[in-house]
Protein backbone atom coordinates (compact mmCIF):
# COMPACT_ATOMS: atom_id res chain seq x y z
CA UNK A 1 0.00 0.00 0.00
CA UNK A 2 3.03 2.51 0.69
CA UNK A 3 4.51 1.68 -2.28
CA UNK A 4 0.94 2.37 -4.20
CA UNK A 5 1.13 5.82 -2.19
CA UNK A 6 4.74 6.27 -3.90
CA UNK A 7 3.65 5.72 -7.64
CA UNK A 8 0.76 7.98 -6.74
CA UNK A 9 3.20 11.08 -5.76
CA UNK A 10 5.17 10.78 -8.48
CA UNK A 11 2.58 10.18 -11.05
CA UNK A 12 1.52 13.63 -9.58
CA UNK A 13 4.74 15.21 -9.83
CA UNK A 14 4.94 14.04 -13.51
CA UNK A 15 1.83 15.45 -14.50
CA UNK A 16 2.23 18.97 -13.18
CA UNK A 17 5.63 19.10 -15.21
CA UNK A 18 3.74 18.48 -17.92
CA UNK A 19 1.20 20.43 -17.63
CA UNK A 20 3.77 23.78 -16.55
CA UNK A 21 5.86 22.23 -19.98
CA UNK A 22 2.63 22.83 -22.48
CA UNK A 23 1.31 25.80 -21.01
CA UNK A 24 4.84 27.27 -21.39
CA UNK A 25 5.78 25.95 -24.65
CA UNK A 26 2.57 24.90 -26.98
CA UNK A 27 0.15 28.27 -28.01
CA UNK A 28 -3.37 27.91 -30.33
CA UNK A 29 -5.30 24.55 -30.25
CA UNK A 30 -2.51 22.03 -29.95
CA UNK A 31 -2.23 23.24 -26.34
CA UNK A 32 -5.65 22.02 -25.50
CA UNK A 33 -5.49 18.25 -27.37
CA UNK A 34 -2.06 18.08 -25.33
CA UNK A 35 -3.27 18.82 -22.02
CA UNK A 36 -6.60 16.74 -22.96
CA UNK A 37 -3.80 13.79 -23.76
CA UNK A 38 -1.82 14.21 -20.80
CA UNK A 39 -4.67 14.08 -18.49
CA UNK A 40 -6.02 11.25 -20.30
CA UNK A 41 -2.92 9.32 -20.00
CA UNK A 42 -2.73 10.08 -16.12
CA UNK A 43 -6.17 8.92 -15.58
CA UNK A 44 -5.63 6.03 -16.61
CA UNK A 45 -1.96 5.35 -14.81
CA UNK A 46 -4.12 6.27 -11.46
CA UNK A 47 -6.79 3.62 -12.46
CA UNK A 48 -4.38 0.82 -13.37
CA UNK A 49 -2.12 1.70 -9.68
CA UNK A 50 -5.44 1.57 -7.82
CA UNK A 51 -6.46 -1.48 -9.61
CA UNK A 52 -3.25 -3.49 -10.15
CA UNK A 53 -3.27 -4.98 -6.20
CA UNK A 54 -6.90 -6.27 -6.51
CA UNK A 55 -6.36 -7.91 -9.92
CA UNK A 56 -3.20 -9.75 -8.36
CA UNK A 57 -4.94 -11.14 -5.40
CA UNK A 58 -8.14 -12.07 -7.75
CA UNK A 59 -5.57 -14.37 -10.31
CA UNK A 60 -3.75 -15.92 -6.90
CA UNK A 61 -7.33 -16.68 -5.77
CA UNK A 62 -7.72 -18.10 -9.26
CA UNK A 63 -4.62 -19.76 -9.29
CA UNK A 64 -5.44 -21.59 -6.00
CA UNK A 65 -8.63 -22.46 -6.90
CA UNK A 66 -7.59 -24.36 -10.00
CA UNK A 67 -4.68 -25.88 -8.04
CA UNK A 68 -7.72 -27.32 -5.47
CA UNK A 69 -9.68 -28.55 -8.30
CA UNK A 70 -6.65 -30.40 -9.76
CA UNK A 71 -6.21 -31.54 -6.57
CA UNK A 72 -9.40 -32.99 -5.99
CA UNK A 73 -9.35 -34.32 -9.07
CA UNK A 74 -6.04 -36.26 -8.54
CA UNK A 75 -7.49 -37.95 -5.47
CA UNK A 76 -4.75 -36.11 -3.49
CA UNK A 77 -7.10 -32.99 -1.63
CA UNK A 78 -7.69 -33.89 1.92
CA UNK A 79 -11.08 -33.05 4.07
CA UNK A 80 -10.49 -30.77 6.90
CA UNK A 81 -12.14 -32.02 9.52
CA UNK A 82 -14.25 -29.49 11.92
CA UNK A 83 -14.81 -30.17 15.30
CA UNK A 84 -18.87 -29.81 15.70
CA UNK A 85 -19.91 -27.62 18.27
CA UNK A 86 -22.35 -29.29 21.45
CA UNK A 87 -25.04 -26.81 20.70
CA UNK A 88 -26.95 -27.84 24.74
CA UNK A 89 -26.09 -30.02 27.86
CA UNK A 90 -24.81 -33.22 26.68
CA UNK A 91 -28.10 -36.12 26.16
CA UNK A 92 -28.76 -38.43 29.62
CA UNK A 93 -28.15 -41.25 27.26
CA UNK A 94 -25.02 -40.03 25.71
CA UNK A 95 -23.84 -39.64 29.34
CA UNK A 96 -24.84 -42.59 30.67
CA UNK A 97 -23.10 -44.42 27.32
CA UNK A 98 -19.50 -42.90 28.46
CA UNK A 99 -19.88 -44.06 32.38
CA UNK A 100 -20.98 -47.52 31.23
CA UNK A 101 -18.04 -47.89 29.63
CA UNK A 102 -15.53 -46.78 31.97
CA UNK A 103 -17.30 -48.65 34.26
CA UNK A 104 -17.13 -51.97 32.07
CA UNK A 105 -13.13 -51.15 31.24
CA UNK A 106 -12.74 -51.05 35.54
CA UNK A 107 -14.13 -54.30 36.08
CA UNK A 108 -13.06 -56.16 32.92
CA UNK A 109 -9.22 -55.10 34.05
CA UNK A 110 -10.16 -57.84 36.77
CA UNK A 111 -13.03 -59.85 35.61
CA UNK A 112 -12.49 -60.55 31.52
CA UNK A 113 -15.66 -61.58 31.11
CA UNK A 114 -17.86 -58.98 33.08
CA UNK A 115 -21.09 -57.49 32.27
CA UNK A 116 -23.44 -55.25 34.14
CA UNK A 117 -27.20 -54.13 34.84
CA UNK A 118 -28.30 -51.04 36.31
CA UNK A 119 -30.61 -51.56 39.36
CA UNK A 120 -31.18 -47.94 39.21
CA UNK A 121 -34.06 -46.45 36.99
CA UNK A 122 -32.67 -42.75 36.28
CA UNK A 123 -28.67 -43.63 36.54
CA UNK A 124 -28.04 -40.25 34.47
CA UNK A 125 -29.45 -38.48 37.38
CA UNK A 126 -26.54 -40.13 39.16
CA UNK A 127 -24.13 -38.98 37.04
CA UNK A 128 -24.97 -35.42 36.85
CA UNK A 129 -25.44 -35.25 40.96
CA UNK A 130 -22.31 -37.02 41.51
CA UNK A 131 -24.29 -39.61 43.44
CA UNK A 132 -23.83 -43.49 44.30
CA UNK A 133 -25.88 -46.64 42.39
CA UNK A 134 -26.57 -50.14 42.31
CA UNK A 135 -25.40 -52.21 39.49
CA UNK A 136 -26.15 -55.85 39.31
CA UNK A 137 -23.35 -57.93 38.27
CA UNK A 138 -22.47 -61.12 36.20
CA UNK A 139 -19.55 -63.18 35.42
CA UNK A 140 -17.91 -61.68 38.29
CA UNK A 141 -16.85 -64.18 40.71
CA UNK A 142 -17.38 -64.06 44.19
CA UNK A 143 -19.94 -60.82 43.59
CA UNK A 144 -22.88 -60.04 42.20
CA UNK A 145 -23.78 -56.54 42.86
CA UNK A 146 -21.43 -53.47 43.49
CA UNK A 147 -22.00 -49.51 44.52
CA UNK A 148 -20.58 -47.20 42.03
CA UNK A 149 -19.76 -43.67 43.17
CA UNK A 150 -19.13 -40.50 40.75
CA UNK A 151 -17.47 -37.85 42.01
CA UNK A 152 -17.10 -34.44 41.57
CA UNK A 153 -14.08 -34.49 39.90
CA UNK A 154 -15.06 -36.71 37.40
CA UNK A 155 -13.31 -39.89 38.79
CA UNK A 156 -15.60 -43.29 39.07
CA UNK A 157 -15.05 -45.72 42.14
CA UNK A 158 -16.46 -48.95 42.01
CA UNK A 159 -17.13 -51.36 45.40
CA UNK A 160 -17.79 -54.40 44.96
CA UNK A 161 -20.86 -56.70 46.84
CA UNK A 162 -22.19 -59.85 47.62
CA UNK A 163 -25.82 -59.84 48.76
CA UNK A 164 -26.81 -63.17 50.55
CA UNK A 165 -30.34 -64.32 52.40
CA UNK A 166 -30.08 -63.20 55.75
CA UNK A 167 -30.89 -67.30 56.70
CA UNK A 168 -27.21 -67.77 55.38
CA UNK A 169 -25.77 -64.75 56.60
CA UNK A 170 -24.62 -65.60 59.80
CA UNK A 171 -23.08 -68.91 59.10
CA UNK A 172 -20.95 -67.31 56.39
CA UNK A 173 -19.76 -64.59 58.76
CA UNK A 174 -18.96 -66.73 61.43
CA UNK A 175 -16.93 -69.36 58.99
CA UNK A 176 -15.40 -65.59 57.52
CA UNK A 177 -14.75 -64.05 61.30
CA UNK A 178 -11.73 -66.69 62.20
CA UNK A 179 -9.98 -65.78 58.50
CA UNK A 180 -7.31 -62.96 59.24
CA UNK A 181 -7.85 -59.54 56.94
CA UNK A 182 -5.08 -60.37 54.65
CA UNK A 183 -5.87 -64.06 54.13
CA UNK A 184 -9.56 -63.96 52.81
CA UNK A 185 -10.27 -63.69 49.16
CA UNK A 186 -9.64 -60.58 47.58
CA UNK A 187 -8.55 -59.17 43.97
CA UNK A 188 -4.99 -57.57 43.70
CA UNK A 189 -6.39 -54.68 41.45
CA UNK A 190 -9.45 -54.03 43.17
CA UNK A 191 -7.35 -53.55 46.67
CA UNK A 192 -4.88 -51.24 45.09
CA UNK A 193 -7.47 -49.31 43.94
CA UNK A 194 -9.38 -48.75 47.21
CA UNK A 195 -6.72 -48.99 49.48
CA UNK A 196 -3.33 -49.12 48.17
CA UNK A 197 -3.03 -46.61 45.28
CA UNK A 198 -3.49 -42.81 47.58
CA UNK A 199 -1.33 -44.50 50.35
CA UNK A 200 1.40 -45.46 47.76
CA UNK A 201 1.45 -42.38 45.51
CA UNK A 202 1.98 -40.06 48.37
CA UNK A 203 4.15 -41.65 50.07
CA UNK A 204 6.36 -42.09 47.29
CA UNK A 205 6.22 -38.41 45.99
CA UNK A 206 7.53 -37.49 49.22
CA UNK A 207 10.26 -40.09 49.39
CA UNK A 208 11.13 -39.18 45.97
CA UNK A 209 11.88 -35.07 47.08
CA UNK A 210 13.52 -36.89 49.73
CA UNK A 211 15.96 -38.94 47.53
CA UNK A 212 14.61 -42.16 47.91
CA UNK A 213 13.79 -44.70 44.86
CA UNK A 214 12.48 -47.56 46.27
CA UNK A 215 10.79 -49.10 49.37
CA UNK A 216 9.75 -52.78 50.76
CA UNK A 217 6.29 -53.93 51.28
CA UNK A 218 6.44 -56.36 54.14
CA UNK A 219 3.41 -58.94 54.67
CA UNK A 220 2.35 -57.60 58.01
CA UNK A 221 1.27 -54.48 55.55
CA UNK A 222 3.73 -52.31 56.63
CA UNK A 223 5.67 -49.79 53.93
CA UNK A 224 9.04 -49.40 54.81
CA UNK A 225 12.53 -47.77 54.01
CA UNK A 226 16.59 -49.09 53.73
CA UNK A 227 17.95 -46.75 56.63
CA UNK A 228 21.30 -48.07 57.48
CA UNK A 229 21.01 -51.84 57.82
CA UNK A 230 17.47 -51.56 58.96
CA UNK A 231 14.15 -51.70 57.33
CA UNK A 232 12.01 -48.31 58.79
CA UNK A 233 8.20 -48.51 58.42
CA UNK A 234 6.58 -45.23 57.23
CA UNK A 235 3.19 -45.95 56.59
CA UNK A 236 0.87 -49.43 56.79
CA UNK A 237 -1.39 -50.63 54.56
CA UNK A 238 -4.85 -52.63 55.55
CA UNK A 239 -5.95 -55.44 54.19
CA UNK A 240 -2.89 -56.35 52.84
CA UNK A 241 -2.69 -59.51 50.04
CA UNK A 242 -1.63 -62.84 51.83
CA UNK A 243 1.90 -64.18 49.55
CA UNK A 244 -0.02 -66.29 47.16
CA UNK A 245 -1.43 -62.35 45.20
CA UNK A 246 1.63 -61.02 45.32
CA UNK A 247 2.91 -62.18 42.21
CA UNK A 248 -0.58 -60.64 40.80
CA UNK A 249 0.16 -57.52 43.23
CA UNK A 250 3.47 -57.14 41.17
CA UNK A 251 1.65 -57.05 38.13
CA UNK A 252 -0.81 -54.33 39.28
CA UNK A 253 2.30 -52.33 40.26
CA UNK A 254 4.27 -52.57 37.00
CA UNK A 255 1.07 -51.73 35.33
CA UNK A 256 1.08 -48.32 37.18
CA UNK A 257 4.39 -47.28 35.74
CA UNK A 258 6.47 -49.20 38.92
CA UNK A 259 9.12 -51.63 39.06
CA UNK A 260 8.49 -54.59 41.76
CA UNK A 261 9.44 -57.56 42.73
CA UNK A 262 9.15 -60.72 45.29
CA UNK A 263 12.25 -60.70 48.03
CA UNK A 264 12.56 -62.68 51.08
CA UNK A 265 11.39 -58.93 53.05
CA UNK A 266 8.41 -58.85 50.63
CA UNK A 267 8.16 -56.85 47.95
CA UNK A 268 10.15 -54.38 46.68
CA UNK A 269 8.92 -51.28 44.79
CA UNK A 270 11.00 -48.58 42.90
CA UNK A 271 10.46 -45.94 40.90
Amino acid sequence: MSNDKGLLSGSITILIGAVIAIMALVRGPWQAWLLIGVFTLWGLWVVLILLLPYMQQARRRRQRQQRERQLHAEGIAQNTFTVPELEGPVPDDLLLRYANHRILTYLRSSFPNACFEWCEKRPADLIRSNGTGRIRLYNVEAFDHADITFGKDATIRCDLLKIVPLSKAGTEQGEQADIPPNKQPIDPRIWYENNGRTVMETLIADLNSRGHSKLTLKENGDICIQQGEELVPQEHLSNFPAKVYWPRLVEVFESNGLAAETTAQGIQVSW
